[in-house]
């Protein structure tokens, strides 16, 4: 979990962040459960009120859930909802304005594919 807060966004926020990110990278799998929100405001000497105000917007997103008594779970499907909302942030808001540029600079579809193939990662290469 993260060791310290920015000032730059609400802590409560801080804290789902963190929480989605381990649901993306598989540290919290389906019905794994969470820590409580005494354990997380003693941890990071923070209010109660936050640690709710984070497990509330993650409920409301369909990623956790609480069972009444006896904590916060991961609900299932939560990181492919995850996964999938982010893919589609990333081409809204990365590669699609990318995209657009190049075909601004007169770069064609062709180009920018033959571009992305050229340099994809070490990762995909092995793969193929």
């Amino acid at each position: 979990m993260t060791e310290h807060f920015t000032d730059s966004t609400p802590i409560y926020m801080q804290i789902a962040e963190e929480i989605r990110n381990l649901i993306i990278r598989g540290a919290l799998t389906e019905g794994d459960q969470l820590m409580s929100t005494t354990e997380y405001s003693t941890t990071y000497r923070i209010n109660p009120a936050t640690v709710g105000k984070a497990f509330t917007q993650l409920v409301s997103e369909g990623l956790v859930e609480k069972r009444r008594g006896i904590g916060m779970f991961v609900r299932a499907g939560a990181q492919q909802a995850l996964l999938a909302s982010r893919r589609e942030r990333y081409f809204t808001d990365v590669l699609k304005p990318a995209i657009d540029a190049g075909l601004a600079l007169g770069l064609t579809l062709h180009d920018i594919t033959a571009l992305v193939n050229a340099n994809n990662s070490p990762h995909e290469r092995e793969n193929s």
